[in-house]
């Protein structure tokens, strides 16, 4: 869920074409003849679901992609949709289940294109990406096994980033202030009016506060690394792998949305993991245990990056609640879309809390202590 400018999510362009003008777009920019076509819900770019055919007129021959158009603020940045989209290019080639682009009719990955006319002389970036098969995490019956396969992802996936990947368009993932890196948390002092004066403001101070005085100051100590930044339960496509309806089996079919890529630290991507993972759990503090046993199986952490998980878990819950009550007061017609987590983001936050920190710790590290190499049966 990326904002548009690095620190002000205010300022950003949401696209808004028309079923047509995307049709229209993609015969025009990439050679495809549109067999169907459909909104996919979006943060603040726009995605259609399409169905190309090469056959004229016909279904026989359809392949599916996802057109992807930028919102206008981040458009301006070229090397940075380029890095997101290399990214992707070079995951896929190291056997992640990653979108790829289909190349514009001039063979490049993105193309820059004039908007709808309602928006001015507003340009957009374009993109058709391969669509990926599979289900939302946000729409399964989470279970201990898809919690540990995603922690085993998010571990893997920024190892592979970090370690391997090297296109020139690399050093546009140094983003500063940009709002979604965990490092920002702070930066929440501007935006925190959108809470109004409640029991929710009060605890998101209190996270802001901790942040400034036991994270900040640690930040050197944690391995650096390129994180992915948004591995949410929507993000995460998962199929059965399993027969059984008592206990299913998932393995992760899809990786999706890099817009928040940004340069970060190992222990950032397990604490976005597991705070996204909590919001589809009935039993959302036992979640982070299983979540840090997968992470763990590929990359464990530190005393230090282990110490600060709490605060850093709780410090991502109030980035995406406070973005988007703000975002949503101003754009009240996204609400329903941008209040996704807070549904139940507010009482797991307040829950946690209320626990405390050591014993939340403690039931995350004795859960993640149980496990051996293998993955939950």
């Amino acid at each position: 869920m990326s904002s548009g400018n690095d620190c002000q999510p205010q300022t950003l362009t949401k696209p808004a074409l028309g079923e047509k003008e995307a049709t229209e777009l993609v015969d025009r920019v990439f050679g495809l003849k549109v067999f169907w076509i459909r909104p996919l819900p979006s943060y603040d770019d726009q995605n259609f679901h399409v169905r190309v055919s090469r056959n004229k007129g016909g279904a026989e021959g359809a392949d599916e992609y996802v057109l992807k158009i930028t919102n206008s603020e981040d458009s301006q940045k070229p090397a940075l949709i380029e890095a997101q989209t290399q990214a992707m290019m070079f995951l896929s080639a190291e056997g992640f289940p990653s979108a790829t682009p289909y190349l514009t009719k001039d063979g490049n990955v993105m193309s820059l294109e004039s908007g709808d006319t309602g928006s001015g002389n507003k340009k957009y970036m374009v993109r058709l990406l391969t669509y990926l098969p599979g289900t939302p995490v946000a729409k399964i019956a989470t279970n201990a096994q898809i919690f540990y396969e995603v922690g085993k992802l998010a571990a893997s996936l920024d190892k592979a980033l970090s370690e391997k990947f090297h296109h020139p368009s690399v050093k546009s993932l140094h983003r500063g202030q940009f709002i979604w890196n965990l490092a920002n948390v702070p930066l929440l002092d501007q935006y925190i009016y959108a809470l109004g004066q409640t029991k929710y403001r009060e605890v998101v101070e209190q996270v802001i506060e901790q942040f400034k005085e036991k994270v900040i100051p640690k930040l050197s100590s944690f391995r650096a690394c390129i994180n992915h930044g948004d591995l949410n339960d929507h993000n995460i496509l998962v199929d059965s792998s399993s027969a059984s309806l008592e206990n299913p089996q998932y393995r992760v079919s899809g990786i999706l949305d890099f817009s928040d890529m940004s340069y970060g630290y190992y222990v950032f991507e397990v604490a976005i993991a597991i705070m996204y993972m909590m919001i589809e759990s009935p039993d959302p503090l036992n979640v982070g245990g299983h979540v840090l046993a997968g992470f763990e199986s590929v990359l464990p952490l530190t005393e230090e990056e282990r110490g600060a998980l709490f605060l850093l878990v709780s410090g991502r819950f109030s980035q995406s609640l406070v973005i988007a009550a703000h975002t949503a007061l101003q754009y009240p017609e996204n609400t329903e879309y941008l209040m996704i987590t807070a549904k139940t983001g507010w009482k797991h936050l307040m829950k946690m809390f209320e626990v405390g920190q050591e014993a939340v710790e403690k039931t995350w590290f004795e859960t993640a202590e149980a496990y051996t190499d293998h993955a939950p049966a």
